[in-house]
């Protein structure tokens, strides 16, 4: 019996991050699902609308220079990772199902194959503002470098660690 794959919502949150589904906002302790540590979803799978599998997760690329997430590299096709393609996934195109612990990508299967993929032994240049634009074209994607930072200001200075959002004090070094 196939699992009903929940319907990403196709707009982003505003920092061009990944929307999340299939679990309610925790307010506990612990991590997750907004802040993850990324070694967790590497190998998570991925899945489209239709609940095909289309691959998982082989690494998450971060832009140094914003500090944002910019690609999840997604492993399809082959068989024990062998003859596998390598996608290069606008991490805004995915949505994170935090229920059933995988990605949702609103593509089709046929689509997917068509993209612009790469193999193990021959990565393209991610830093090429040419081809990450034809990437996020492609996907329907706005470029994350696009994508405003929050203008929020109102939690500046707080913790968000604690319930009481006790300010911090910054140190000199």
């Amino acid at each position: 019996m196939a699992t009903q794959t929940p319907t990403p919502s196709t707009a982003a949150p505003a920092s061009g991050g990944a929307p999340i589904v299939g679990r309610e906002r925790k307010t506990s302790d612990g991590p997750g699902p907004e802040v993850m540590d990324a070694a967790t979803l590497i190998g998570d799978s991925v899945v489209n609308a239709s609940d095909e599998n289309l691959g998982k997760i082989e690494a998450i690329m971060l832009d140094v220079t914003t500090g944002r997430i910019a690609y999840a590299v997604l492993s399809f096709g082959g068989f024990l990772g062998l003859g596998a393609k390598l996608f290069a996934i606008p991490w805004s195109a995915l949505t994170l199902d935090a229920g059933e612990k995988r990605f949702i990508l609103n593509v089709t299967k046929e689509r997917l194959e068509n993209a612009p993929g790469f193999d193990k032994d021959h990565w393209p240049s991610m830093a090429d503002s040419t081809w990450a634009t034809e990437i996020h074209a492609y996907y329907d994607i706005r470029p994350y470098w696009d994508e405003p930072l929050s203008d929020d200001t109102s939690n500046y200075g707080r913790d968000a660690r604690t319930s009481a959002g006790s300010t911090i004090n910054p140190r000199s070094y």
